[in-house]
Parts: C-alpha cells; structure tokens; sequence
C-alpha cells in the first residue's frame, strides 16, 4: 500500500505542478516549497534542539497557538517549527512571531521527509485537529519521537473506520497520545483499540479567550463607528454578501456596517462596493477621509478582523450558504457579540451548540436575516442577552491547554 501511496504522490507533485500554471493559489503552493530545505538549513544548527508543530491552514494554526505558546514557554532552549500545508495559513501567518522557523511542509514523499527529519530533528512533533501524513508519522515512529494530536475530532465517515481504511489506521499507531474535543471522538478510537485518548476540548476556547486581554483598538474603526450601532460582517462569501446588501440598501435603521469579505480580490471587492448605495469607503481608501462621514466600511486587508469584532454590536459570520459551512464564531462570541449566521453549520460543534442556546441565530433566506437583523437592530436587551449567552459559552469551555500541557510535562519532565 505504501508504494501505491508514493506513487500517487509522484503524479500528485507533477499535477499540481501544471496546475500552478493556471493557478495564482496553487503557484504560491508550489513556489513556497522551493526554498523550504535551505531555509530550514540557515536556521537550525546541528546543536539546536526542536520542537515541531504542524497546522493544515490558519484556523488549525489559531487552534494550536495557545499550546505552541505554553510549550514555547515551557521549552525556552528549544526551536519552534512550524509548517503550514494550505497558503492561506502560510501567506497569512509566515511572519508570526512566535515560531523560530516557518515554512510549507514539503509534500509526504519518502525523500522530502527523511530530509525534513534529518533537518528538524524535533524532540516532539504535535498535529492540529488532523492531517494524517503517512511517510512522516512513520518516520516519526521509527525514530521513537513523542508525537501528539492536539484538538483532534473524528467522525465515522472518515477513512479510519471504513473496512477499506487499514492503511490510514496504521498511520494512528504513531501518536503517543489523543487529545480530542468531544467523547464521541474518543469513543471511536476506543473502536480502534486506542486506549491513549483524553477528552481535553477544544484549544480555540483558550485561543479567544485571551484576545480579551490583549489591545483590541484600532483608532479608525473608533472614528467610523462614531459611537453608533455597528454590525460587523466578517468572512463574508458572495451568497452572505447578495442578502446583506439587499439588508444594507433597504434599512431604515441609523445602523454603520462594517464588511471583511473572505476573499479580498480587487474585482470583487470593488463589485461589491458597487452593489451597495449607501456611502461606502474601503480601508485602501481610507487615508484623509473623514470615515464618521461613511455607513459602511470594507476591509479588503487581512489581519485584523478579531480586532474590529470588538466594536460590533451584532456579528454576522460568513460561510454558512456554502460548503463545508459556517466560519469561526468564537471571535465575536467571546466578545459577548449576538451573532447570525448562515444555515450550513451542522459540521460545527460549535456553531450547533449556541444556535442550540439562542446565543447565535441561524437565517435560511432574505426574510429570515431582514427579521433577524431588525429584531436585533430595534431590542437592546436581545442583543445583550444573546451577547452573553455567547460570552458565557467561551469563559465556560476554556482549559483544554492546560490539560494537554499537565499532561505534556509529566510525560516530558519526570
């Protein structure tokens, strides 16, 4: 099976390859992983001990952070590692300051990963949430390094719990421990015989739990809020942003808007400018403008979105008229924010659980968000109701990363 698996991996690189051709996406992919060994090279000494970490894209780097920063702290004399697949966890994350060295992780070939290792040499590898890469966990295994899952979930239409998945099960052999967000995650490894599981929940708790301590200003946001009732829009996608704009154009409400599309292309920023009548002005545009003047504001720079969710008074979150769904909520939500959202959320532990306690609202079609947005709009005492129901959800699910460290430093120190 392994070298079924490596060759697809050969046809893999040489298709991605043509396809970068034709892809500004999947070129940044491609061209990211050229200087990837000689950068690791100029920054890990022979001497240097490390520690990996590997994240799938920006969220799952989001969710790891809370530990990558414990175990950083905990481990002063060691190295950071840290590898992105996806370029929109790279491009977006590539100059943090947290990690000693950040780079792609190269493709799972059987070549790319014996000089990864050689390199890195890691005392202790963590995956985020998932990314099962079989050559470099059995790699990993067979130089006997601490390898852990961290916010892990499973589900049983994952290739783990089909007859036909041994060869992906093998790959679990490597971690030494599990730490998972929910029982059922835990219970489905327990089918597999893998006793060493801990329920520790979900690390993005603790994630957004401390942006509250942190300086959430930002003095344009302030001067276009004016002191007035603000909905924040973040991570729109254009089936969010068709039923908002409709909302936008209509209302009669003394409301600001602030926008951040997920996708910030010139064109369809500027076709979304265009869709709405109100006076709108773009952050690029924004220099020597008097943004008080203005009743909706773009964001078409990333970065700064957990920022402005501290200056909503409702939260609207895009994602969920598409697939796989509804992006994070927990942003606004631990700014005591009432949030509405699109309906394709089920996938989200989440998003299901305050849609459950009525912290966060769910519209399936225009009448359902001008309501929704009206009802919240005109009735204070909803919204700070619904805020708080939603603050309380994140204070009351903290402390994954203190489980997963407990458990870290025993193994590790004693």
């Amino acid at each position: 099976m392994f070298f079924l698996y490596n060759l697809l991996l050969i046809f893999a690189g040489f298709l991605i390859k043509i396809i970068a051709l034709f892809s500004p996406k999947v070129k940044l992919f491609v061209d990211g992983r050229k200087t990837v060994f000689s950068t690791l090279s100029d920054k890990i000494k022979a001497s240097d001990k490390t520690i990996w970490f590997h994240a799938a894209s920006l969220g799952e780097y989001e969710q790891g952070l809370p530990v990558l920063e414990k175990m950083k702290s905990q481990f002063p004399n060691h190295k950071i590692v840290l590898t992105f697949f996806s370029p929109s966890g790279y491009e977006v994350r590539k100059n943090n300051a947290i990690a000693d060295v950040t780079v792609y992780l190269p493709l799972d070939s059987k070549s790319n990963v014996r000089q990864f290792m050689k390199i890195v040499r890691p005392d202790m590898a963590f995956f985020i949430k998932y990314e099962y890469w079989p050559n470099y966990l059995n790699e990993l295994k067979k130089h006997q390094i601490p390898t852990y899952l961290i916010s892990g979930i499973f589900r049983e239409n994952q290739l783990f719990f089909k007859w036909y998945g041994s060869f992906y099960r093998k790959a679990l052999n490597t971690f030494e421990h599990f730490f998972v967000q929910n029982s059922k995650s835990k219970e489905l490894l327990l089918q597999l015989g893998k006793t060493n599981v801990s329920v520790s929940g979900d690390t993005r708790f603790d994630r957004v739990a401390a942006i509250l301590q942190k300086d959430n200003s930002l003095d344009f946001i302030s001067d276009f809020k004016n002191n007035q009732l603000t909905v924040v829009v973040g991570s729109s996608w254009p089936k969010d942003e068709h039923l908002l704009v409709d909302f936008i154009n209509s209302t009669k409400h003394p409301v600001k808007f602030i926008i951040a599309p997920h996708n910030i292309k010139s064109e369809q920023i500027q076709e979304l400018k265009n869709n709405i009548s109100k006076k709108t002005v773009l952050f690029s545009e924004k220099e020597n403008k008097n943004l008080s003047d203005f009743d909706v504001f773009i964001i078409d720079t990333v970065g700064i979105l957990t920022k402005i969710y501290s200056y909503a008074d409702i939260a609207y979150v895009g994602g969920g008229f598409g697939n796989p769904g509804v992006h994070n909520i927990l942003e606004p939500a631990t700014f005591g924010v009432p949030i509405v959202i699109g309906p394709n959320f089920s996938h989200f532990a989440e998003a299901t659980a305050l849609v459950n306690m009525e912290g966060c609202v769910s519209v399936s079609n225009q009448n359902e968000l001008n309501d929704t947005f009206e009802n919240l709009i005109a009735n204070e005492d909803i919204r700070h109701e619904k805020g708080h129901i939603c603050s309380t959800f994140v204070e009351m699910n903290k402390g994954a990363t203190d489980v997963i460290l407990r458990h870290i430093l025993n193994e590790n120190l004693n």
